[in-house]
């Protein structure tokens, strides 16, 4: 069975060679930074259309 695609293991694994392959640890890193970022303005947006005591101000 081949192992699960993971960020967090793919950055776990590519820790060793960030001096040589820093390449290796960005696009995992910016993966997450992208998602983390989106999850969060969605979170606002969402309850800035739901929250009925933002309306009212």
């Amino acid at each position: 069975q081949p192992p699960t695609a993971e960020w967090g293991t793919m950055l776990a694994d590519a820790r060793e060679f960030i001096r040589s392959n820093p390449w290796l640890v960005t696009f995992p890193g910016l993966a997450i930074l992208i998602t983390v970022v989106a999850i969060n303005l969605m979170g606002d947006g969402l309850r800035d259309a739901l929250d009925p005591k933002m309306r009212r101000s």
